[in-house]
């Protein structure tokens, strides 16, 4: 049995469905037998035609009283009718533009039918259930899955496919993890979990299964994270960074005094980066707890050290903002900090990287463009890298490999849990700011919906008027017919014309040159500009303390992370900030959301909340991290299972960090599979 075999080979999937199927991202039999259910229909228990309630789903078993009738409708149209009966009563079953069903039904034979019961009238009726002849239960009779689909693809016909391709492997697939953890932890074996999480007979079968998928899933993440740690670890020596280089010199230079959770992850870094092993540090603080002077300490060292710094961030915006930071402390420690963007000409370029390969620069401050062949250092020592989740493990490796070994600090302003964070960063140690500088004053929040706009706008004016800036955030660059959300341009046009004819208006997007963003980040900084109209361009962004408005048009549609994230770029003053998040829809969660945003401002809360009312899904952007998607986990709800995943994984590598034991190669082929690059142990 082949898992490669490409899907078109499937019973039942013929050259129209093979393309649906790619475009679910099935390709071959594997994809599809790990193409997994997002919920299900337990269509296996009958009611009885006495018991069944108004909009109640439910399985029906009756007996067919006599034919279909078929009326004629106006404009083509047709109805079929069918009368049905059982011990305890009658009902009309109903069908539209089907007449296909018209010599489907026997009198007097046995069917079962699932669908919505309606009462009317005093009578019961069911409108286009799907049936089954009594004894087969393909479509009735049993719990059914419910798959993620394209609108083209019924689930009928997935399910048939899926049927065939369990049929296929059934008894045949390999088992992926040792008998050991499978017993410790009592999971299900390999075959029958695939069976039963596409086709369970039991809501036991269905737990039981996917309490082995899901735990396979984490556990296999976990232990090429941990591979990946020992890995570092175990390389050869890393650099001793000298204590005499202390970082007290520079933090007496800062203008301001350090939060105790600042001194509390300078000693964390400062022993990792004297001792022999090579650091691997994620650095985890909400926005504006104070990172950035963290990594000045970290650099600082290392240039006192007798090495070289490289500092890489998202945006060449972000870039020239750490620039410009440490120029103004470190110059005057005779420290030599340089910037490299894409925006600069090809001759400074050229300076710049044959300064930096003679080590006449002691800290390069750039995007990506840091990662080309050309820039080589002469003796790099740390490397930074700003806003993690835009990196991933593969880049930040890329950079590390420009040195001998050098200590690698990684910077995040997302607030993940720490359960979580072991997952995305399970190849790092953990440092976390939980404390933000005691000057920053509470960003006020408040949730609102477009009948308050001409409030909204009186607001801003007020603030206008007073100096200050504001940013208007929308969702999306370009109508979106379905979503109906107002683009940038559109919002831009009704501000500058209508609403504020009298201030500078401008506007910001993903799709501009990176120069033109750079420019208007700089006029709307020196405050020749009033109102920003952005998109998440803004979300890395650069400080403006005089901007102290930010609306959120369409709040609704954002993560609370990202609204969290977006919201941190105000209050970055002396003056009292305002976030105003404007949403649409009456839901349950909507509210939900909007009244986390509104009560808190810790990102640690509002990532545990996102996490809970949204479920994972790509929440972090994994697929950036270098780390594969989740199939069938979800962080949240299975925290139990990961933490039992964790702890399996740190067990075995305790006893086998080498994965050389006979048993535990099963596991090393797990992991090679799954992060497809072989990341060696």
């Amino acid at each position: 049995m082949d898992l490669n075999k490409d899907v078109k080979y499937i019973k039942g999937v013929g050259p129209n469905r093979v393309l649906l199927l790619n475009k679910l991202g099935i390709f071959s039999l594997n994809d599809l037998i790990t193409y997994y259910p997002r919920t299900y229909e337990d269509r296996s228990k009958a009611k009885p035609l006495s018991e069944c309630a108004h909009g109640e789903e439910v399985t029906i078993e009756a007996v067919a009283c006599a034919k279909i009738i078929e009326t004629r409708l106006p404009r083509n149209r047709t109805m079929q009718k069918l009368i049905i009966r059982d011990e305890t009563g009658v009902a009309t079953v109903t069908w539209f533009n089907q007449s296909y069903l018209k010599n489907k039904f026997e009198p007097g034979n046995k069917y079962r039918f699932y669908g919505k019961v309606n009462h009317s009238f005093g009578k019961l009726e069911i409108t286009s259930p799907v049936f089954d002849e009594w004894g087969k239960k393909q479509n009735t009779g049993r719990i059914i899955p419910i798959y993620p689909l394209t609108f083209q693809l019924s689930q009928n016909s997935l399910r048939k496919i899926m049927e065939n391709a369990i049929q296929e492997v059934e008894g045949k697939l390999p088992e992926t993890l040792p008998e050991k953890i499978r017993k410790a932890v009592n999971l299900e074996e390999i075959n029958l979990a695939t069976k039963y999480i596409h086709f369970p007979t039991s809501i036991e079968d269905f737990t039981k299964a996917r309490k082995r998928l899901v735990f396979e899933e984490l556990f296999s993440t976990q232990l090429a994270l941990l591979a990946l740690k020992n890995k570092y670890l175990s390389e050869d020596k890393g650099i001793s960074f000298e204590k005499e280089a202390k970082m007290s010199d520079i933090i007496q230079a800062f203008p301001f005094q350090m939060t105790k959770a600042q001194l509390r992850v300078l000693q964390e870094i400062d022993e990792n980066m004297e001792s022999t092993k090579p650091m691997n540090r994620l650095l985890q603080g909400d926005v504006g707890s104070g990172k950035t002077a963290v990594a000045m300490c970290a650099a600082y060292k290392a240039v006192k050290s007798g090495y070289q710094v490289a500092i890489m961030a998202p945006t060449a915006i972000l870039a020239t903002q750490h620039w410009h930071n440490f120029k103004a402390i470190l110059d005057e420690k005779n420290i030599r900090s340089e910037l490299l963007i894409s925006g600069i000409t090809k001759k400074q370029k050229e300076n710049i990287l044959s300064r930096l390969a003679e080590g006449e620069i002691d800290i390069i401050i750039g995007t990506h463009a840091l990662l080309e062949e050309k820039v080589e250092f002469k003796k790099l020592g740390l490397v930074v890298t700003d806003e993690q989740h835009r990196f991933g493990v593969k880049q930040r490796t890329t950079i590390a490999e420009k040195g001998q070994n050098p200590d690698v600090l990684v910077m995040s302003a997302t607030p993940i849990p720490r359960t979580l964070a072991l997952i995305l960063y399970g190849d790092l140690d953990i440092s976390i700011i939980d404390e933000l500088p005691p000057n920053r004053k509470k960003i006020e929040t408040f949730a609102v919906t477009k009948q308050m706009a001409s409030r909204i706008d009186a607001f801003i004016q007020k603030q206008l008027e007073q100096g200050r800036q504001a940013y208007i955030v929308c969702p999306l660059v370009e109508e979106n017919e379905e979503m109906d959300l107002r683009s940038v341009s559109e919002v831009y046009e009704k501000y500058q014309t209508e609403i504020f004819p009298n201030y500078r208006v401008a506007y910001i997007h993903g799709k501009m040159k990176p120069k033109e963003k750079e420019e208007i980040m700089n006029q709307f900084k020196k405050q020749k500009i009033d109102l920003l109209i952005s998109t998440t361009v803004i979300e890395v962004g650069v400080d403006v303390p005089n901007a102290n408005i930010m609306v959120i048009e369409n709040a609704e549609r954002f993560g609370l992370a990202q609204l969290h994230q977006l919201r941190g770029r105000v209050g970055r003053g002396e003056y009292q900030s305002f976030c105003i998040l404007k949403y649409e829809g009456k839901g349950e969660t909507i509210r939900k959301r909007m009244k986390v945003m509104c009560e808190t401002n810790d990102g640690f809360i509002i990532s545990e909340k996102d996490l809970e009312l949204r479920g994972s899904g790509d929440f972090f952007g994994t697929m950036q991290h270098g780390i594969p998607e989740f199939k069938i986990a979800n962080l949240f709800e299975d925290m139990p299972i990961l933490k039992l995943a964790q702890q399996a994984a740190q067990n075995l590598m305790v006893e086998d960090p080498e994965l050389e034991k006979k048993e535990n190669q099963i596991i090393k082929q797990l992991i090679s599979d799954k992060f497809k690059t072989r990341i060696e142990i």
